[in-house]
C-alpha cells in the first residue's frame, strides 16, 4: 500500500523542470492583483470616464446624472480648445511655471540636501525634521499662511515694506505707503509669489531624497577626487552627480508632473477663477468644467490634455533610463 509521503514523492518526480518554472513565474503576477485592481478602481475607471466626457457635449447636471441624453460630439471640444488662442497663452504660463519651479525646487533640494549630509547626526536631525515640516504641512493650509503673509492691509510683508524709510521705499519703488496694495493682482507678481509657495511646500522631498542618495555614494571616491586637487564643485559634478543621475531623473520628472497638476495654491491666491491672465492648464480644465456656464465636456478635454502632455514627459524620461542602461 502506497502511503502519502510516497505519492507526494512520486507526484513531485513527475512534474518537469518547466511546469515548475512556469508555476513559479505567475506568483509574482498573482501578488500583485490586488493592486491592480485597486489601482483600476481608483484610477484608470475614473480616466475613462473623463476620456468619455471629453467626446461629449454635457453642460448641466441633469446629463451627468443620466437624465439627458449626452450629445456626441467626437472631437470637437478638442479641437475648441485647440483653436483657442487662450488655450495656447495657458499652455505657455503652465510650461513657463513648471520649468522655473522645477529647476529652483531641484537647485534648492539639492543644496540643502548637501548641507544636512555635511553635519553632525544631531544637527542634520534637527535641521531635516524643521524642513521637513513645510512637507508635512497640508497645500491648502500652507497656502492660506502664505495668503495671509501677503494680505494688503494686515500681512507680514505690508508691515514690512511700510516700515521702510518713505525716501527709500519711493525710491526703489515708487511708492511709501504699501496698504491696500494688491500683491496678488498683477499677474507676474501673483506668479513669483505662487512660485515661492511651491518650491516652499516642494523642496523638503527633493533635499531628504538627495541626501539618501548621497549616503550611497562611496565616500573613497570623493576622498580620492580631494586629493587630486578637486574642489568642492567638481568632485560634485564628476563624482557625485553621476551616481546620483537616476536619483535625479525621478525626482526631476515627479517635480514636472507635480508643477503642471498645481491647483489648489492657484486657487487659494488667486480667490476662484476670476483672473484669467494667471490660468494654467489645471486651473482653466476646472473653470471650463464648473465655472456658469458649466461646459464638462470642455474641461474634461483639458484634463486629458495635460494627462497626454505628462504621459509623453514620464515616456521621454524612461526612454532616456533604458537608452543609458543599454549604452552602460
Amino acid at each position: 500500500m502506497t502511503t502519502l509521503t510516497e505519492a507526494t514523492g512520486e507526484a513531485a518526480a513527475r512534474e518537469t523542470p518547466a511546469r515548475r518554472r512556469r508555476r513559479v513565474d505567475r506568483l509574482p503576477y498573482l501578488l500583485l492583483l490586488p493592486c491592480l485592481a485597486i489601482i483600476g478602481v481608483l484610477l484608470l475607471w475614473p480616466l475613462g470616464q473623463v476620456v468619455m466626457m471629453s467626446f461629449y457635449k454635457l453642460d448641466s447636471v441633469r446629463q451627468l446624472r443620466g437624465d439627458r441624453e449626452w450629445p456626441w460630439v467626437g472631437l470637437a471640444n478638442y479641437a475648441q480648445i485647440l483653436g483657442d488662442p487662450f488655450f495656447r497663452t495657458v499652455l505657455r504660463n503652465t510650461v513657463l511655471f513648471a520649468v522655473a519651479n522645477v529647476v529652483l525646487t531641484m537647485i534648492l533640494g539639492t543644496l540643502v540636501g548637501l548641507l544636512l549630509n555635511k553635519l553632525g547626526k544631531k544637527m542634520a536631525t534637527f535641521v531635516a525634521s524643521c524642513v521637513m515640516l513645510a512637507w508635512a504641512t497640508p497645500a491648502l493650509t500652507g497656502t492660506i499662511v502664505w495668503k495671509w503673509i501677503f494680505d494688503d492691509t494686515s500681512g507680514l510683508v505690508t508691515w514690512l515694506f511700510n516700515k521702510l524709510p518713505d525716501g527709500l521705499s519711493t525710491a526703489l519703488f515708487g511708492r511709501s505707503d504699501w496698504t491696500g496694495y494688491g500683491w496678488f493682482n498683477d499677474p507676474l507678481l501673483f506668479f513669483a509669489i505662487l512660485t515661492l509657495v511651491v518650491v516652499w511646500h516642494s523642496f523638503p522631498f527633493i533635499a531628504v531624497s538627495v541626501l539618501a542618495g548621497l549616503k550611497s555614494v562611496p565616500s573613497e571616491l570623493q576622498e580620492a577626487a580631494r586629493v587630486d586637487g578637486a574642489g568642492p564643485w567638481r568632485v560634485f559634478w564628476s563624482v557625485t552627480f553621476p551616481m546620483l543621475r537616476p536619483v535625479f531623473g525621478i525626482l526631476v520628472v515627479l517635480s514636472t508632473i507635480w508643477d503642471f497638476k498645481v491647483f489648489t495654491q492657484q486657487f487659494v491666491l488667486a480667490g476662484g477663477t476670476q483672473d484669467r491672465s494667471t490660468f494654467m492648464l489645471s486651473i482653466y480644465s476646472y473653470a471650463e468644467a464648473f465655472s456658469p456656464p458649466p461646459k464638462y465636456g470642455l474641461g474634461s478635454s483639458i484634463a486629458v490634455i495635460l494627462t497626454l502632455i505628462l504621459l509623453v514627459v514620464t515616456g521621454v524620461y524612461v526612454r532616456m533610463v533604458l537608452r543609458q542602461e543599454d549604452e552602460s
